[in-house]
């Protein structure tokens, strides 16, 4: 693979699994230093961080909690620090708490109030932390949620609103920062076979009822977004910003 990226680093939020996983090896395929944040998972981190050195880049990870918006700065701060620069922001890390309706009696409002804060003012935060010394040029990609401009099924409107709010901001962010040749982007993916899947779904094998709504008739791999996010973050989409890409195999069309 072209090292397209190469002399970059990239800070990928909730990088020690999942899709923050998958996105952290896709840009250090192409070539860029990767910083990871992670929550609690040292083990799940470590291994991640082992994977990309083993492809030749530079990683570290940095314990950082998304839920403390205080936490930001010096997450940015130790990943200047470490490697000098910061290129690429990718806002990954979020939770998902669906299910109950916003009438029901059993709403679990404390929970849905943390998501709020993680899934928003987290990157918020971060965003406002890394604008002042992210590279001219830089990119910053979101990580949203076809949830969030289709609301596939009753239960999500907590999680689709937390997710929807990420586009006016970054919109805002594309506004503000494209005098610098910052881009700000919106990735939508749909179902992945996640753990956020398996808490929302119970399963990683789809209802078939599901898998109806989507005309292509599959998950999206986490390789599939993880790619976009890559393209998103290279030389060929300095010319997209404030955008929503969907990678939802054309659910909602």
């Amino acid at each position: 693979m072209s090292k397209i990226l190469e002399g970059k680093v990239a800070l990928v939020t909730g990088g020690s699994r999942g899709l923050g996983a998958a996105v952290a090896e896709a840009l250090a395929d192409q070539g860029a230093d990767i910083a990871i944040s992670y929550v609690a998972s040292v083990q799940k981190a470590q291994a991640v961080v082992e994977k990309l050195t083993a492809k030749g880049v530079r990683a570290l990870a940095v314990q950082s909690d998304q839920a403390d918006m205080a936490a930001a700065k010096p997450l940015v701060d130790t990943v200047k620090s470490h490697f000098g620069r910061l290129d690429i922001l990718v806002n990954n890390a979020a939770i998902a708490v669906q299910g109950k309706t916003v009438d029901s009696p059993d709403l679990d409002t404390f929970n849905l109030d943390r998501q709020w804060q993680i899934n928003v003012m987290g990157p918020v935060a971060l965003t406002r932390a890394a604008a002042p010394v992210l590279s001219d040029g830089g990119r910053i990609v979101f990580i949203g949620s076809r949830l969030g401009t289709y609301a596939l099924m009753p239960g999500v409107a907590d999680y689709a609103g937390s997710k929807a709010a990420l586009i006016g901001y970054a919109r805002g962010v594309a506004r503000d920062l494209g005098a610098r040749g910052i881009t700000a982007n919106v990735v939508q993916p749909g179902a992945m076979p996640t753990d956020m899947m398996v808490d929302a779904l119970g399963s990683t094998d789809a209802p078939e009822a599901f898998l109806d709504l989507h005309p292509i008739r599959r998950l999206a791999t986490l390789e599939e977004v993880a790619g976009t996010v890559g393209f998103l973050a290279g030389p060929h989409a300095g010319y997209i910003t404030g955008e929503v890409i969907s990678v939802s195999g054309g659910v909602g069309i």
